[in-house]
């Protein structure tokens, strides 16, 4: 319950930073509670992704050294909520980038990236 809580309060927290206006060109932002997790990791984080009529797609990668994986959400323009929360579960151990892209029907209109670390266990044995 306390752990619930405490994650719940380190993904709000930002939000009161979120609720400004971007920049046109910053029309994304990625949102850690923290930049270094244990493997197998679960990697919640809050997009921001200033609403515009050109907006289709929010496209989010985690980029590693040996993994990939990568989802999509659609757009509805300048109708659209700003924040959306994504979560990728059971990171490997290893560098990654966290990448958010935001797309028209014709081009990438914006892109923000931040680096994360998942550290593993150091194996054990004689």
């Amino acid at each position: 319950m306390v752990r619930n809580i405490v994650r719940f309060t380190a993904l709000v927290l930002p939000l009161v930073a979120l609720s400004g206006t971007v920049d046109a060109k910053d029309n994304v932002e990625i949102k850690l509670s923290g930049h270094f997790f244990a493997e197998p990791a679960t990697v919640q984080m809050i997009v921001a992704v200033e609403p515009n009529a050109e907006n289709r797609t929010l496209r989010v990668e985690a980029d590693g050294d040996n993994m990939f994986c990568a989802t999509e959400v659609s757009l509805q323009g300048d109708k659209e909520q700003r924040l959306h929360i994504i979560q990728f579960k059971n990171l490997a151990a290893g560098e990654y980038t966290l990448r958010a892209q935001v797309l028209s029907n014709s081009s990438v209109r914006s892109q923000a990236e931040q680096g994360i670390m998942v550290t593993g266990e150091p194996t054990r044995g004689w």
